[in-house]
């Protein structure tokens, strides 16, 4: 990649404008003097770049998502699981999914949060009331923890906002690290999380070793020790997840359609597992990595689109050089060895370097922004992120009440190809909602509780 050139000279300068300040959503502006100095954000203070980015991951995230609202939970990774197996158009799906989305749209997500939180407390320290930032910044995201259990119990057990909000509260310490810095720690939790997967893929080889000892001495007719009891318990364990039983996947299909008491109990099982996840094992690191990325992507000015058009050409063409092939070809490798247990052992150890793709998305999109192509859609992309919060709940509520309510039902009925026709009508609910939701009112509705529980008065709402 050349040296990262800046645009520089008057014309440079109203070009970035154009990207840090939201353009005009309403006809009606703020009277930025009457604005406490405590306050949300206003519009003219937004990047529009930014609030793009966060819009695009907002519905790319579905693309990988529906299949865990949709599908028997095991699905998700294992297309077997699902509902048409995995040949034909389900194997294509699986395939092309796995190549430009998994991983990707939660890795821009992450990094358009790490950005927002940063934009947030950079804001405060610049109005004089930095020491007002630390309580704005943890009350923020205690309130969108409470927000991800709720969510998490009580709508869709996949909820991401929980991790979000615990990473986040680690944030704040590190948010005067230079973006060397912090990009140097980025890349040194891409790496334990690389070694963590190794490590797994070692112990899975020796237990399958010990377990092969196990079967011989059954075999036998040997009485087996505990210790021998405890390894063909857990091997069996780890089959399940790489080969589920018929029995786990009605079981799950009929906590589904059983009705929402039902299902809330049979999924807060696996709720409480992933919350219960202790703070430093690697599986947080995925969260924080792209969140240290993507503050350190701000502070340099290229989430901002303060770079050349040059720059962003060979930043979208080398992580997709870098990212594509890789995960072209551990999807390749695990799909024609079956997707057995050994059959992930490449996926799980290329699966960072994959999600490289996800800053080729984000290159494209600040081109595009750049060159001013597009407006509609970067518009309309726009006002979906920034009413991200709202639109990720509401996205949820669309897909459980098309999966799992009594008259539409659909929960593993569709085929992995047909999910995505859902999908494409989330997409529009949630492009007509956010266009015109926006027109009436300051924030959407979800970010105005939040934004008043965190500043603790209640906000302006309607635009006058």
């Amino acid at each position: 990649m050349p040296t990262p050139e800046r645009s520089s000279g008057p014309a440079a300068n109203v070009r970035t404008a154009t990207l840090v300040a939201a353009p005009p959503l309403t006809a009606s502006t703020v009277d930025a003097a009457s604005e406490p100095i405590l306050a949300p954000v206003r519009a003219d203070e937004r990047i529009f770049a930014l609030d793009t980015i966060r819009g695009f991951a907002l519905l790319g995230i579905l693309l990988m998502n529906i299949c865990d609202l949709g599908l028997a939970y095991p699905a998700y990774f294992i297309p077997l699981a699902g509902a048409g197996g995995a040949s034909g158009t389900n194997l294509f799906t699986w395939c092309f999914m796995t190549v430009v989305a998994d991983g990707k749209m939660r890795a821009i997500f992450s990094l358009s949060f790490g950005a927002s939180v940063y934009l947030l407390v950079d804001r405060l320290s610049r109005k004089g009331v930095a020491a007002d930032a630390a309580d704005i910044h943890y009350r923020r995201m205690l309130w969108l923890m409470l927000f991800g259990i709720l969510h998490a119990y009580f709508i869709w057990s996949g909820d991401i906002l929980y991790y979000y909000a615990v990473v986040g509260l680690l944030l704040y310490p590190l948010r005067k690290l230079s973006p060397r810095v912090l990009l140097i720690t980025a890349g040194i939790l891409l790496l334990v999380v690389t070694c963590s997967s190794a490590y797994n893929i070692f112990h899975w080889k020796q237990l399958q070793r010990k377990f092969a000892q196990v079967e011989a001495d059954e075999q036998a007719g040997k009485k087996l020790s505990d210790e021998q009891q405890t390894v063909k318990r857990e091997w069996q364990d780890t089959l399940n997840l790489y080969d589920p039983p018929a029995e786990d996947l009605k079981k799950d299909t009929e906590a589904h359609l059983g009705g929402y008491f039902k299902k809330v109990v049979h999924c807060a099982t696996r709720v409480y597992h992933n919350h219960s996840n202790p703070f430093y094992s690697p599986f947080w690191g995925d969260f924080l990595t792209m969140m240290l990325a993507g503050m350190a992507l701000l502070k340099l000015g290229v989430l901002s689109g303060s770079y050349s058009h040059k720059f962003y050409a060979w930043m979208a063409m080398l992580s997709f050089a870098i990212g594509i092939p890789v995960q072209a070809g551990a999807a390749w490798w695990t799909a024609t060895h079956h997707f057995t247990m050994d059959a992930w052992t490449p996926s799980d150890l290329t699966y960072e370097i994959g999600r490289f793709t996800a800053f080729g998305y984000i290159a494209v999109i600040l081109l595009v922004v750049k060159s001013n192509a597009l407006q509609p859609v970067t518009r309309t992309l726009a006002k979906v992120g920034q009413m991200a919060f709202s639109n990720y709940i509401l996205t949820s509520l669309l897909c459980v009440t098309i999966f799992d309510v009594p008259g539409f039902g659909l929960f593993n009925r569709l085929q992995r190809y047909q999910l995505y026709g859902i999908v494409v009508l989330v997409w529009t609910v949630l492009l007509i909602f956010s266009s015109l939701w926006l027109r009436q009112f300051r924030f959407g509705p979800l970010e105005w509780v939040w934004r008043s529980l965190t500043y603790w008065k209640k906000q302006p709402f309607r635009i006058k």
